[in-house]
């Protein structure tokens, strides 16, 4: 039984600095959100401070605790597939870091309930380039990263990596996420690339984004690689596919 029709999943891995603040962050906005956090065995005792939380908001804050860090993709197939069994209508994916506001989860959530979208995008590049406290280097990979992608797929979709994002829950139920093959970035720009073959609604929200305060960075190379030849491989297995809803 849910406590809301709204969810928002949180991977985590080393974020006690964070976990409380954003957790009581997303409970005070006037949208009414659960959260699922899952946590990938953080050392540092993530999960222990989420479930002290619980003591006082069981029907609200939830807990997956997985062993061992097994990748941003497989964290939110495993939420998403844990929303859909658990009856929620529109399910949010966000950072715990504090580099995506909580206030901006109500305006992703109208977009899906007042103006139609299957899909939500907190978008940094839509209107210019809103990123704060990034490495001039970082913004370029990120924002080319973009450009590339939409290039190679055919998208329109301006911020084709961002982690922001609320969907309506027909579009998980739709996409075969057992097939989701990507992890890092590139488990974002399949899960959007996906959405967007099914010829679902997508609409994308300008926000700021904000480079994290507390705690350290999970962003490495490897991810970026993926992405680089992922989107190659996603594209020409594409042609092989049938996507009807």
């Amino acid at each position: 039984m849910t406590a809301s029709k709204n969810l928002v999943i949180i991977p985590t891995y080393n974020e006690k600095e964070n976990i409380k603040a954003i957790i009581t962050a997303v409970f005070a906005q006037p949208t009414p959100f659960d959260v699922l956090i899952i946590d990938d065995g953080s050392p540092d005792g993530t999960a222990s401070i989420v479930k002290e939380m619980q003591q006082s908001a069981s029907e609200k804050l939830h807990l997956l605790e997985r062993a061992g860090k097994l990748g941003l993709g497989t964290a939110y197939i495993t939420g998403f597939k844990w929303a859909l069994e658990n009856g929620y209508e529109f399910i949010c994916e966000m950072d715990a870091d504090f580099s995506h506001n909580p206030e901006d989860l109500n305006r992703l959530y109208d977009a899906c309930d007042k103006d139609g979208a299957d899909l939500a995008i907190g978008s940094r590049y839509k209107s210019g380039v809103n990123v704060v406290n990034w490495p001039i280097g970082r913004v370029l990979m990120s924002y080319f990263a973009s450009t590339y992608v939409r290039l190679v797929t055919g998208m329109k979709i301006m911020d084709t990596t961002a982690g922001f994002k609320c969907y309506h829950r027909k579009v998980l139920e739709t996409i075969k996420l057992d097939k989701i093959r990507l992890k890092g970035y590139g488990f974002q720009i399949e899960m959007k690339f996906s959405t967007w073959k099914y010829g679902f609604k997508i609409i994308e929200i300008p926000i700021i984004f904000t480079d994290r305060q507390e705690g350290a960075s999970k962003m490495s190379g490897g991810i970026f690689s993926e992405a680089l030849w992922g989107v190659i491989k996603m594209k020409i297995s594409s042609f092989f596919k049938k996507y009807e809803v």
